[in-house]
């Protein structure tokens, strides 16, 4: 196809979540956008969906105009050879009812535009997927791509471990310290069975984990292995911990065995600022003096939650 999304520079990326996740989910758009939304995000950054449980999907704006008759004059203009194409409205789930476009409507958009466009549609399996959206008074059309959501397969662990973090939390924990992930190096010190590390390593980014125990160790090690990813897992305690890294995620390992002391949680943090100039922490304890004693700034925070009725949540605490 001669005119595509090589040349695209802004992007809308549709997104949902849960109630229980808002808090988490907003927090996630910020790091990732710089901003927040409820079901639309237009950016210049272009990110995978699939890294995110929150995005379904990410349109490469090709064209855009006041109506869906001026997207239709537009289309004409893609070469797409022998490829096949679809074009899907995008849903949005929260528009208010006077905004809302019916299914039946839906289709008819669907094919007023897929009329204008020069080759072939294929409703199943095509080569091409388009997708049209309308947003804050535009329509913008472009190529669609839907999200795949990866952390589903990493649920099912060989080893698990009955206070480890969702997978779903894990990669959007994932995502807030490492917004950008190009050429930034990251640390796990406090790895668990490893679904930090599965999580990071299957978006590529270069991370290295380690834990105290043992046995948690080669539990991580097993389940980075089984997933056929590459990642590095030592036993070592934080302090003994050298070199220095861009981020570094802690999900607090006393706070819920057991209540770990002041002293402890300070030690923790002390050389978490020690290698990481940006470390994101997990807790379900007040902290936030221990953070601040330690020499970090609190520039962010949400609550997690794992359901509405759930007696307890965890706080992601970014601090640099």
């Amino acid at each position: 196809m001669t005119i595509l999304n090589s040349q695209t520079s802004e992007y809308i990326y549709t997104c949902t979540h849960g109630l229980e996740e808002r808090s988490l989910c907003a927090l996630e758009q910020r790091a990732l956008f710089g901003e927040e939304a409820d079901s639309l995000i237009k950016s210049t950054r272009n990110i995978d969906p699939s890294r995110s449980p929150f995005i379904k999907g990410r349109l490469s704006i090709l064209f855009s105009g006041k109506s869906v008759q001026e997207i239709a004059k537009q289309v004409h203009q893609l070469e797409l050879d022998d490829q096949t194409f679809k074009v899907l409205y995008i849903k949005i789930n929260d528009l208010s009812n006077d905004l809302k476009i019916e299914y039946a409507e839906q289709r008819i958009i669907e094919k007023e535009i897929g009329w204008n466009i020069v080759g072939k549609a294929k409703m199943k399996n095509p080569d091409i997927l388009f997708g049209i959206v309308p947003f804050k008074g535009q329509w913008y059309f472009g190529t669609y791509q839907e999200s795949e959501s990866v952390w589903l397969r990493h649920m099912k662990k060989p080893q698990e471990y009955s206070t480890a973090i969702s997978t779903r939390l894990a990669r959007a924990v994932v995502n807030i310290a490492v917004p950008d992930p190009s050429g930034v190096r990251v640390i796990d010190p406090c790895c668990g069975i490893g679904t930090v590390l599965v999580e990071a390593l299957s978006m590529g980014i270069h991370i290295v984990g380690s834990d105290r125990n043992p046995l948690v160790v080669k539990g991580s090690r097993e389940n980075i292995t089984y997933f056929n990813y590459d990642g590095r897992v030592e036993v070592k305690d934080i302090a003994e911990v050298e070199g220095h890294y861009d981020a570094a995620i802690i999900d607090m390992p006393y706070n819920i065995a057991s209540l770990a002391t002041p002293e402890e949680q300070f030690t923790i943090i002390k050389h978490a600022r020690r290698i990481a100039n940006r470390v994101v922490i997990l807790t379900i304890e007040d902290i936030d003096e221990v953070i601040l004693m330690a020499g970090f700034t609190i520039v962010d925070r949400c609550a997690a939650h794992k359901g509405l009725k759930e007696l307890f949540s965890r706080q992601v605490i970014v601090c640099e």
